[in-house]
């Protein structure tokens, strides 16, 4: 647990430096732009790897604080269908992105809340309660502060239909084949 525990810390501490001190990371990137790119990123790297552990470590004997009826799983399906069409939204200037408020922060928000509805072990809270948690005091955050740009792909009337297309597609990838790879999770208790 205490793995989970310092991946979250280190994870959610460096991703939280913008809400707590804007000041002083806009300091740290005006002094070398790459030298602080290198902290966040170790930092990052050192929590996803500690939050994996852990998160692995506690799903080897979880302690189950509540259990939804199985068919939720379903559910979280349907609520995880525009998480990857949000999370790329950014990078692809079009109607969906200007309807969408900082889309990436939503699909987080999404992705999070829908696994804690079917997991409800202590493992599934820490891990999933954080990232929602951290996603509501980014989006709050962001009232008063301004927006970093993002690399973008060039505008057009198509960039719509490709975002459609990566994220039903990424999704598609995720559900029937890279979640149970990658997790040992098959999340409609579909075997392939």
């Amino acid at each position: 647990m205490w793995q989970l525990i310092l991946g979250l810390l280190l994870f959610f501490g460096i991703h939280s430096v913008s809400i707590a001190v804007p000041g002083f990371r806009d300091t740290m990137a005006a002094k070398s732009k790459w030298g602080w790119k290198i902290i966040y990123s170790l930092f990052s790297l050192a929590g996803i790897v500690l939050i994996v552990r852990g998160y692995g470590e506690m799903r080897l004997s979880p302690v189950v604080l509540y259990a939804l009826p199985d068919w939720f799983r379903y559910v979280t399906a349907i609520l995880l269908l525009p998480v990857f069409i949000l999370f790329f939204t950014p990078y692809f200037p079009g109607r969906i992105r200007k309807a969408a408020k900082n889309p990436q922060l939503v699909a987080v928000k999404l992705w999070a809340a829908a696994h804690l509805l079917v997991n409800g072990t202590l493992a599934g809270v820490l891990l999933f309660g954080c990232f929602l948690a951290w996603a509501v005091a980014d989006r709050i955050s962001l009232k008063r502060r301004p927006a970093r740009p993002v690399p973008v792909a060039p505008e057009s009337a198509f960039n719509d239909a490709i975002l459609v297309l990566l994220g039903l597609g990424a999704y598609v990838l995720m559900v029937f084949w890279l979640h149970r790879a990658w997790f040992s999770v098959s999340p409609l208790g579909i075997s392939m």
